[in-house]
C-alpha cells in the first residue's frame, strides 16, 4: 500500500480490505489513420445498444453479470455509511418545501403553475381562473398528476408541456425508460381524457399553431438523433413531413417568437445555426428559409414591438451582436445592425415584449439584464450587489405587458424571485425559495476568487464556506467544474451542497475555459485542439486553493458531471495528488472511441466541439493525448467514484464501466475504484425529485469518506440508528 492510503481512517481502511471485481480483458486491436490502439474492453458495449436503451432487459448476460458485481462491490464499500448517507438524505430533504408551487403565470382567462404535493415525486400541472380584477380565483384545476401517471413506474420523466392557445388541449411528452424516446400524448382538458397518442419517439418537445389543431413536432431516429419536424392535426393519425435533416451532425428543436408570430424550426451543431419559420396562423404554410447554415455562424430570433431582432455572431461579432428585421420578412437580406459587438460582454438571450426588449448579458464572470424602451431607445441595467450571484429571466405567457420576471440567487442566498415593472422600475418580491429546515445566508461567505493559470489567464473561482471554516490548510475542498459546450455554471444556490459545507468542506466551482463565464472567446479557448486549457485550468484552480491557504494537497475532492466527468478524468490523470478523491458522474471519459463511433446519437454533433479522429489526423492525436480511458496509466490515483446509467443515451453505461475496469487494473495504490450503475435511469439519474437526492447525498458520503470527514459521524449516525 502506497503512502497516500496507508494513513487511511477507518472508513477507508475497511474499504480497502474488499476484493472488487475483476472484468475480463478481451483485447480488440483497432486501426484508425495509420495509428493503432488496443481495447481490453470493447466488449462492455452491447452491439444491440439501440435495443437496450428501449428495453433494458435485453442487456447481454456477461455485460448484465459485470455490472452487477460493480454494484454489489459499491454497496459493499459503502455500506458503513449508509445512516450516514441516510442522514445526509433526510438533511436535503428537510430543506425541500415538499408541497412547493411555482409563482402562477396568467395566460388570458387563466393562471397556469406547477407544484408539488408533500411526499410527492413528480409535480403537479394546474391552473385557475383569472378574475375580473387580475387575480387567482375559483377552484383548481389540475391538468396533469404526476405522481398519478408515474405509479407503479420504475423511471418517469416529463418533456415539454404545452397547453393550446385556446386553453383547450394539452401535448405533453413522456420518457418511461430513461432512453429520451417520448410519448407524446394529448389530453382533452374538458374531459381531462388523452385522445391521442401521437408518436412513440418524439424528441421530447412541441409547438402549437395558434389554431390550437395543429402541433409541430421533433422526430428521433432509431439512433437517438432529431432528424424530422411533423405538423399534425390532433385529432388526426395523418402527419405531415415539413423538414428532414440530412446531415447526421445538425439536431433540430422547434419553438415560437415571444409574440406568437411565427413558428421556429432551428437546425444546429454547435456551432452553426439554420432557421425556417413557419406562419404561427396558417396551419398550411410554407417553411421561410431565414439564413442558410454558414459554418461557424451562429443566430437566434426574438420577436419584439413589431420586429425580429437577431442576435448573431456574424461577421466576426465573437460575443454576439444584435441585429434588427422586419417581422414579415426577416430574411438574412434584410437584416440590419442595431446593438454593436462589444468584445468581452457576451449576450446570451433576448426576450421580447410589445414595448420592450430585454437583454441577459455576461461580463467579468458576472451576469447582468439589461432593460431597453423600444420606442425611446433608451436603457438601463438592474443592478445587483453581492460579490458573486446567478440570474434568470422570462417573459411569461403574455406579450403586451410591462412586467419582466427575474430570479436572483447566489451561493448563501436562496432564489428568490421578482415581477419587474419595466416602466416604473419597481421590483416586486413574488416569491422566496423556502428552506423549512431553516437557513442564515449570514453563516456563509462566498468568495470570488481569481486564480492564475499556467499560461498566463486568470480562472474566476467561487467560493462557499461556513463562517468559521479554518483557513489553514486544514480544511477540504470538492472542486467543481464543466468546461464544454460553452455551459456556465451560475454562481448559484443549492439546499444539497450545505450538507458538506455545513461539515467543514469549502465548495469551490472553477469558471474554466470551455464554458463562457469570460465570453464566447473562453469558449473557444477550451475546445477542439485547446481542449488542454479546461483540464490545465481545474487544476490550476485547485492549486490556487492550496497555494492560498484554503486547503492542502490531497485533502480536494474533483466532482463533474457528464463531460464534467471527462474533466475529473483528464484531470486525475494530470495530477492524481491534488486529490483525495474524485466524483465521475456519467462520465464522458471514452472520448477517443466515441468520437471514432458515428452511430452513436451524439457523435456527429459534436464533432465541431472535439475535433473528427475518423478523418482528421491531428484530430486523433489531440483527443488520443488527453481521453481519460487511453491516458489512464501505472501511478497512484484518488479515491474514484464513477456512475453511469444503464439507458443513457448521452453518455452510454460502457464509458464509465470501461474507465473503471481499466484504471482499477493499471493503478499502483490501492485506492478504491467504485461504479454504481442506475439499471433503470439514463442520463440524469434516478427521475423523482427525492430519488434524485437519495444519488446526490451517496456521491457526497462518498466524498466525505474521501477527505476523512466521515468516520465520526458514520459511527454516531449508525449507533443512533440502532
Amino acid at each position: 500500500m502506497d503512502a497516500t492510503h496507508s494513513q487511511a481512517p477507518d472508513l477507508l481502511a475497511r474499504a480497502l480490505t474488499l476484493t472488487p471485481p475483476v472484468a475480463e480483458q478481451r483485447p480488440v486491436t483497432i486501426e484508425q489513420l495509420g495509428r493503432t490502439r488496443v481495447d481490453e474492453y470493447a466488449w462492455m458495449r452491447d452491439d444491440d445498444w439501440q435495443q437496450v436503451m428501449r428495453d433494458p432487459s435485453v442487456l447481454r448476460a456477461d455485460i448484465r453479470t459485470h455490472l452487477e458485481a460493480e454494484n454489489a462491490y459499491y454497496n459493499q464499500v459503502m455500506a458503513p455509511t449508509e445512516a450516514l448517507h441516510q442522514r445526509l438524505y433526510a438533511e436535503m430533504r428537510g430543506r425541500i418545501k415538499e408541497d412547493d408551487s411555482s409563482p402562477p403565470e396568467r395566460d388570458g382567462p387563466w393562471f397556469y403553475y406547477t407544484r408539488y404535493r408533500e411526499g410527492g415525486q413528480y409535480p403537479v400541472y394546474a391552473r385557475r381562473a383569472a378574475g375580473e380584477d387580475g387575480a387567482m380565483t375559483g377552484e383548481e384545476q389540475i391538468l396533469l398528476d404526476g405522481d398519478a401517471e408515474a405509479e407503479g413506474i420504475e423511471y418517469y420523466q416529463l418533456g415539454a408541456v404545452e397547453h393550446s392557445p385556446d386553453h383547450r388541449w394539452l401535448a405533453y411528452a413522456v420518457d418511461t425508460a430513461g432512453s429520451e424516446f417520448y410519448q407524446l400524448r394529448i389530453r382533452d382538458l374538458e374531459t381531462g381524457q388523452d385522445i391521442a397518442t401521437l408518436t412513440e419517439e418524439s424528441y421530447g418537445s412541441m409547438e402549437w399553431a395558434n389554431d390550437s389543431q395543429t402541433l409541430y413536432w421533433v422526430w428521433r431516429d432509431e439512433n437517438n438523433r432529431p432528424r424530422r419536424v411533423y405538423r399534425q392535426a390532433i385529432e388526426s393519425t395523418d402527419r405531415e413531413l415539413v423538414y428532414e435533416e440530412s446531415d447526421p451532425g445538425f439536431f433540430l428543436g422547434v419553438g415560437k417568437t415571444d409574440g406568437n408570430s411565427w413558428i421556429v424550426l432551428q437546425a444546429s451543431d454547435h456551432t452553426t445555426t439554420e432557421m425556417r419559420l413557419f406562419d404561427a396562423n396558417d396551419p398550411g404554410a410554407e417553411a421561410l428559409l431565414v439564413s442558410a447554415r454558414e459554418s461557424g455562424v451562429e443566430y437566434s430570433l426574438t420577436e419584439a414591438g413589431g420586429r425580429l431582432y437577431v442576435l448573431t455572431n456574424q461577421d466576426g461579432a465573437v460575443d454576439f451582436k444584435i441585429m434588427s428585421a422586419p417581422l414579415d420578412d426577416p430574411r438574412r437580406e434584410n437584416w440590419r445592425d442595431f446593438i454593436d459587438h462589444r468584445p468581452g460582454v457576451l449576450v446570451t438571450s433576448l426576450i421580447g415584449f410589445e414595448n420592450w426588449l430585454v437583454r441577459l448579458e455576461r461580463a467579468n464572470a458576472l451576469p447582468r439584464l439589461v432593460v431597453r424602451q423600444l420606442a425611446s431607445a433608451t436603457e438601463y441595467e438592474i443592478a445587483f450587489d453581492e460579490e458573486a450571484y446567478a440570474l434568470g429571466a422570462w417573459g411569461g405567457y403574455e406579450y403586451a405587458v410591462d412586467r419582466l420576471r427575474f430570479s436572483y440567487e447566489s451561493p448563501s442566498t436562496p432564489t428568490e424571485i421578482f415581477d419587474f415593472d419595466m416602466a416604473s422600475r419597481e421590483r416586486t418580491l413574488i416569491k422566496r425559495q423556502e428552506i423549512p429546515s431553516g437557513h442564515d445566508a449570514g453563516d456563509y461567505v462566498v468568495r470570488r476568487l481569481i486564480a492564475p493559470a499556467r499560461d498566463g489567464e486568470m480562472i474566476p473561482v467561487t467560493l462557499l464556506y461556513r463562517e468559521g471554516t479554518p483557513l489553514d490548510g486544514s480544511a477540504p475542498v470538492l472542486l467543481y467544474g464543466y468546461g464544454s459546450y460553452g455551459i456556465t455554471i451560475p454562481a448559484g444556490f443549492s439546499t444539497s451542497r450545505l450538507s458538506l459545507v455545513d461539515r467543514g468542506m469549502i465548495y469551490a466551482i472553477a469558471h474554466i475555459r470551455g464554458g463562457m463565464a469570460k465570453g464566447y472567446q473562453w469558449y473557444l479557448d477550451g475546445k477542439l485542439d485547446r481542449k488542454h486549457n479546461t483540464f490545465n485550468d481545474f487544476v490550476d484552480a485547485g492549486r490556487m486553493l492550496v497555494a492560498e491557504g484554503f486547503t492542502s494537497e490531497g485533502r480536494l475532492v474533483a466532482h463533474g458531471g457528464s463531460a464534467g466527468g471527462l474533466l475529473v478524468g483528464a484531470a486525475i490523470n494530470q495530477d492524481p495528488s491534488l486529490f483525495a478523491g474524485a466524483i465521475a458522474a456519467v462520465p464522458f471519459v471514452d472520448v477517443l472511441n466515441t468520437m471514432s463511433d458515428p452511430s452513436l446519437p451524439l457523435t456527429p454533433p459534436e464533432w465541431p466541439e472535439w475535433g473528427n479522429p475518423i478523418e482528421d489526423e491531428a484530430a486523433y492525436d489531440y483527443i488520443l493525448s488527453y481521453s481519460p480511458y487511453d491516458q489512464v496509466s501505472a501511478q497512484a490515483y484518488p479515491h474514484v467514484l464513477a456512475t453511469a446509467g444503464l439507458t443513457d443515451p448521452r453518455v452510454t453505461y460502457w464509458e464509465p464501466a470501461k474507465w473503471i475496469a481499466r484504471l482499477r487494473e493499471m493503478r499502483t495504490d490501492e485506492g478504491l475504484t467504485l461504479m454504481r450503475t442506475n439499471m433503470g435511469a439514463g442520463h440524469g439519474g434516478a427521475s423523482g425529485r427525492f430519488d434524485a437526492l437519495r444519488e446526490r447525498a451517496e456521491e457526497y458520503a462518498f466524498a466525505l469518506m474521501s477527505a476523512g470527514l466521515a468516520d465520526a459521524e458514520a459511527a454516531e449516525a449508525a449507533a443512533a440508528a440502532e
